[in-house]
Order: C-alpha cells, then sequence, then structure tokens
C-alpha cells in the first residue's frame, strides 16, 4: 500500500507567516509592562503631591478658635475678688466672639531668681501647647480691661490688610531718635508678633 506525499511547502511563504501565537503574546506583555510602570509613576507622582500639599496646609480641627485671650494672674499680689472682675471681663469679650480664654497663675510656673513678670514667656509657651492650631493669641495684662467688646480681634486688629493701616513703618523703636528703626516695607502677611505702645511710646 502506498501513502501520498504531505505537499511541499512553498519556498516563498507570505510575509505575515513570521506573526504566529507566540510573537503576539509577546506583544501584548510588553504592553502590559509598559502600562503597569506608567500607572506606578502616576501613583507615585499623586502620592507626593498628596503629601506636599498636606504638609503645607495643615488641617485645622473644627471647633478650633481664632484667638486664645492669654492673661497671667499672680495670686500673691491681686486679690481673688479683682482675678474673679478680670475673668469675667475676658470671659464675656471671648463668648461673643467665639475666643477661647486662658488663666495661667504665677506660681504654675518656676521663673527662678527673675522677676515675676517673666512667668509670661513660659505661660504663652503653655498656651500654644494646649492650643496648637489656634492662628491667634493674645496676651492681655491683669491691668487691662476690654472696654469695647464689639471689636473682633481677629478682624479689627489681626487681618492682614487691617495690620498694614495700623502698623508704625519706619519709626525709631525708642523715640525720638533711636538709630533701628521699625521695617518700612512689612507686609501684614509677614507678622508673626504684634506689640503694643504704651502711654510713653514704648
Amino acid at each position: 500500500m502506498q501513502f501520498a506525499y504531505p505537499p511541499r511547502k512553498t519556498s516563498h511563504p507570505p510575509p505575515y507567516a513570521i506573526r504566529n501565537s507566540r510573537s503576539l503574546s509577546f506583544t501584548q506583555r510588553r504592553q502590559l509592562q509598559f502600562a503597569a510602570v506608567i500607572t506606578c509613576i502616576a501613583f507615585l507622582l499623586i502620592l507626593l503631591l498628596s503629601r506636599a500639599f498636606s504638609s503645607s496646609e495643615e488641617r485645622i480641627p473644627p471647633g478650633t478658635s481664632q484667638v486664645v485671650i492669654v492673661t497671667l494672674l499672680d495670686e500673691e499680689n491681686l486679690s481673688a475678688g479683682y482675678m474673679e472682675k478680670i475673668k469675667k471681663n475676658r470671659k464675656d469679650y471671648a463668648a461673643r466672639h467665639g475666643y477661647t480664654t486662658f488663666f495661667p497663675k504665677t506660681s504654675d510656673y518656676a521663673f527662678g531668681d527673675s522677676p515675676r513678670s517673666w512667668a509670661l514667656i513660659p505661660s504663652l509657651r503653655h498656651a500654644l501647647t494646649l492650643h496648637p492650631h489656634t492662628p491667634y493669641f493674645f496676651s492681655l495684662s491683669p491691668h487691662a480691661i476690654i472696654t469695647n467688646p464689639s471689636l473682633p480681634l481677629h478682624t479689627s486688629i489681626l487681618s492682614p490688610r487691617k495690620l498694614e493701616s495700623l502698623m508704625l513703618k519706619d519709626r525709631p523703636v525708642v523715640p525720638p531718635d533711636s538709630v533701628i528703626k521699625t521695617f518700612g516695607n512689612l507686609r501684614g502677611d509677614r507678622v508673626d508678633l504684634v506689640l503694643t505702645q504704651d502711654g510713653e511710646g514704648l
């Protein structure tokens, strides 16, 4: 019995003969790898950008007051009745504008042989620690009374535009002819510490 020979392959295969299923899967694999790399890079970029913006703009918890009024009380030199009146004055003003009050005592801090008034520095640091997200801290002497409670601090004094209109620019630090002068081109949004003058201009 004689079987027929299998057909002979042509010596001139068509151009598409070099493409087979194996070469297609390799191309698809390369495309998938490329897509995976692009996806990882995009994810890393989004992560880095989100961290950068979150670190530069810290989120303020809801309910945080705009201002904390700090009044240091010296129990050895102030009577109990006087301190109660001072506290009431601050609390009434704070309640009207949604502020927070803080009444540290001089005896709460160790200041060595320094004058008792130096306890104001650690008391302000104490307030900053208790209220880390509050933008403004108002240190008010126990010998001062708020006589116009209708004026809110954060808009009538502490806003950048208002500060620029109130700042004493290019003025002698010690009047009348001190060589050291206040800044003449300081912007309100660059101010971190506001000091007021007394009756003598100091």
